[in-house]
């Protein structure tokens, strides 16, 4: 499988997913200017990846730092401010700026009394950059855990005629959202692992189409039968009844259960409750942020206009059009029937259980 975020010698390379699907080219981000463009214009996407591409970021910002550890902390601080204005809505990139920022303090804590300012330096840099290496693999085990929760979901929805397991996903939570392995299509590449057998309906996914780029283009490449449908065709696949279940990824997940996740996944929601079919939503704890009672407290990202009315490079609206472009939506908890985590499954009522996976 593809790996969108590695460490390359000197530099955090990045699988180009804008180029995706006819160009598979790589990025190498030697900077945190170049890693927040990156995470602005979806070079680097999912909030997976993103927390982890952030976490080298922070690396990259003061690497090249030379000056006495408090001026030091100075400018971690600055480069970690900068990095989480790249996109307010996936909670793992400031999960992952915090991480780094307590990375640093625990760092200079450990130091014996005494310690030269240009040997602490040291020291708190080579800590950072070997945290952000531990969480490419914390970021795959974790993703194989919840694959392995999920595939006992969707087992008992394979269809008893031929045993397929037919599916329906927005957006793109797989491995390409993750720096391997994925969240919502976990349970599928675990699956195919144990011999089960998968028909995916990948939503095209307006406006930046990721699911027809991305998600198909790496199910595809991983074996998996995968049929594309526009956005406005769901309602129809549910209602001939092509699917028998619905999983999706999530950029956070507040306390009560209540998921952002890429704009379309609402629609999608009450069109499972409609037709009877369970809403699966795959989050790996670091995207539970607990700071938020509900949903309506997400920061909701909006994108430029220019991605509604030039899709893929084409003038698609007249000129001077007002545009509304939310990066995301809402589904309130009500329409989730199970969160899927590394630590297990979550049912309704999901604020006990959600305290419970995070603690």
């Amino acid at each position: 499988m593809l790996q969108t975020v590695q460490w390359a010698a000197d530099a955090c390379r990045l699988l180009d997913q804008t180029k995706l699907p006819t160009e598979t080219t790589y990025l190498d981000v030697a900077d945190e200017h170049a890693m927040w463009d990156a995470i602005r214009r979806l070079v680097v996407r999912g909030a997976p990846a993103i927390g982890v591409a952030a976490a080298f970021g922070v690396y990259l910002g003061v690497r090249g730092f030379t000056g006495d550890l408090l001026e030091f902390y100075d400018r971690l601080n600055t480069v970690c401010d900068y990095l989480a204005t790249s996109r307010p809505t996936a909670v793992n990139l400031f999960w992952a700026i915090d991480r780094q920022r307590r990375t640093a303090r625990d760092a200079g804590r450990d130091l014996p009394a005494g310690a030269a300012d240009d040997h602490a330096v040291a020291v708190i840099k080579a800590r950072l950059l070997a945290t952000a290496k531990h969480m490419l693999d914390e970021d795959t085990a974790a993703c194989r855990k919840l694959g392995a929760h999920g595939l006992d979901l969707l087992t008992p929805l394979a269809d008893p005629a031929d045993g397929v397991i037919r599916l329906l996903t927005h957006c793109n939570a797989g491995g390409l959202a993750t720096v391997q392995y994925g969240t919502a299509l976990a349970p599928v590449y675990v699956g195919v692992e144990r011999g089960h057998r998968f028909h995916v309906y990948a939503d095209e996914t307006r406006p930046l189409l990721q699911g027809s780029r991305i998600t198909a283009f790496e199910l595809k490449a991983n074996g998996v039968d995968t049929t594309v449908i526009c956005d406005n065709m769901a309602a129809t696949v549910m209602a001939q009844k092509k699917v028998a279940g619905v999983i999706v990824g999530t950029d956070r997940v507040a306390a009560n259960g209540d998921v952002a996740n890429k704009i379309g996944t609402l629609g999608v929601a009450v069109l499972a409750r409609h037709y009877g079919i369970p809403f699966y939503v795959a989050a790996p704890t670091s995207s539970i942020d607990m700071s938020l009672a509900t949903g309506d407290q997400i920061p909701i990202e909006e994108r430029p206009a220019v991605e509604v009315t030039h899709g893929l490079g084409k003038q698609t609206a007249p000129d001077g059009v007002g545009v509304f472009n939310p990066a995301f939506d809402v589904t309130p908890a009500e329409l989730v029937t199970a969160i899927i985590t590394e630590r297990g499954v979550v049912r309704p009522p999901y604020g006990e259980g959600l305290r419970r996976v995070v603690g």
